[in-house]
């Protein structure tokens, strides 16, 4: 009796951790389905890498707005304490003689004042223009690096998330071969019994299971390690998994719309205009130093001790003050040359540029129309090596092939799938790059709702 209450409660806590068990499916039901779409918008948001630089943005922005300020005058409140050896006095014998020993105290050496100051620049023959010019080609050049991380960001963002797509294919395909290796193995053990085939063709279905297994095996852990990098890059606790699909398209826009969309709206060349622009204001501040600086100022006293002096001296006063430098030691001629070399320096760098993203983008067009056409002509393959495994099937229960015809068979029609999964997902990388370098990644969405119709493995 007791060893049957044993069992009882054996059996039911077998049975509670089998229903309680986690599964690759319940996993796979907790995780987050994300469209590439949706993905694209939350890297951007939890991205540090491109919070760093749009704070960087910011800072340059602020940096530019203060230049404003140039213009500006400068009013500054000055206090002065003075300490003097000795009052300053005044003998009535230096006023005139018949004043002889009389003295009058005109400041005490104690001396006490406060004052408003005023300058007000009015023409720095081009400092201030070039320091404003400079400061917008330096906020211009941080645009131009954010835009350079977004792009970078988003070729990534889509070899991770289809790299899990390509994964999850891969797998389906080991699987697909592996329940088909199953199959034709229950059909060689049948056989043998029957006495219809030899042993070393039950062998061989059994060591071809046995390898699509550890394929199988290897291709989930790709999987896994793929979608943990994509959940890593998203910076996210749960799992997340893809909800597209691999696709290609028909056709693209033709390459020189590329080519032109990139050589305009390139980040990387408004860099480098953005360089361009600072190296002319330099050169703008170093000739600015062969003319004059010209400025108003004026001062109010605000506060001053009761003395002779005070009384005498004026409340207020303004100018205008005119500063001519005769000799400058800093080597403004050479400094001038210098900027020009920086000047030439950033045209040879855009024009070389310019070239290299030519190449690039015809390289990667090639690429893009290369995978298209890889996939639509593996479709007449892909039609022969189901016909064929069919074929073999049919003809290893009648005795006309053997064992090693129909694992040939299998492993040529999931050749096939996995090189065509390989080709969609190398289209979509040269897709990503050309719209990345167009500064098109927002009409992804549009080749995905265009794409040719997938034949989805089942």
């Amino acid at each position: 009796m007791k060893l049957k209450i044993s069992l009882l409660f054996f059996g039911l806590f077998f049975w509670l951790f089998l229903v309680n068990m986690p599964s690759a499916h319940s996993a796979e039901a907790q995780a987050s389905h994300l469209s590439f779409s949706d993905a694209w918008k939350l890297l951007q948001k939890s991205n540090n890498s491109l919070a760093a630089q749009s704070a960087n943005v910011d800072r340059y922005r602020y940096l530019q707005q203060a230049k404003n300020d140039l213009n500006l005058p400068s009013v500054s409140l000055g206090v002065n304490y003075t300490r003097l050896n000795d009052d300053i006095t005044l003998l009535g014998s230096q006023i005139s003689e018949s004043l002889a020993g009389l003295t009058s105290t005109i400041e005490d050496k104690d001396v006490y004042s406060s004052s408003v100051r005023v300058i007000w620049p009015i023409y720095t023959g081009g400092k201030i223009t070039a320091a404003q010019n400079a400061a917008k080609g330096q906020f211009d050049e941080a645009q131009g690096q954010l835009g350079m991380e977004t792009h970078v960001r988003f070729e990534e963002l889509s070899q991770y998330y289809f790299s899990v797509l390509l994964a999850q294919d891969v797998l389906k395909t080991r699987k697909n071969v592996e329940i088909g290796l199953k199959q034709h193995l229950d059909f060689a053990i049948k056989l043998e019994e029957q006495g219809q085939v030899a042993r070393i063709e039950r062998l061989q279905a059994e060591a071809s299971l046995d390898k699509a297994h550890v394929d199988y095996k290897k291709a989930q852990k790709d999987l896994d390690i793929t979608s943990s990098a994509l959940t890593q890059i998203l910076n996210q606790e749960a799992v997340v998994l893809p909800k597209d699909t691999l696709f290609i398209n028909s056709t693209i826009p033709s390459m020189h719309r590329f080519i032109e969309k990139t050589l305009n709206t390139y980040p990387g060349l408004h860099i480098l205009d953005s360089k361009k622009t600072q190296a002319s204001s330099l050169i703008a501040a170093e000739k600015s130093k062969y003319y004059p600086d010209v400025f108003l100022y004026g001062d109010y006293n605000v506060y001053e001790e009761d003395s002779l002096t005070s009384e005498l001296k004026p409340d207020w006063f303004i100018g205008i003050g005119v500063k001519v430098t005769l000799f400058d030691n800093s080597g403004r001629s050479d400094n001038v040359k210098a900027a020009h070399s920086a000047v030439y320096q950033v045209q040879y760098l855009k024009a070389q540029a310019k070239q290299d993203l030519k190449v690039l983008v015809k390289k990667t067009y090639l690429e893009a129309q290369q995978a298209i056409e890889e996939v639509i002509g593996l479709d007449s393959s892909l039609a022969l090596a189901k016909e064929n495994l069919v074929l073999r099937k049919k003809g290893f229960t009648q005795g006309l092939s053997n064992s090693l015809d129909v694992v040939d068979a299998e492993l040529y029609l999931s050749s096939i799938q996995t090189q065509q999964s390989v080709a969609r997902f190398q289209y979509i990388s040269s897709l990503t790059k050309l719209l990345a370098l167009s500064g098109e990644m927002n009409t992804f969405t549009h080749y995905q709702n265009t794409a040719l119709s997938t034949d989805i493995q089942e």
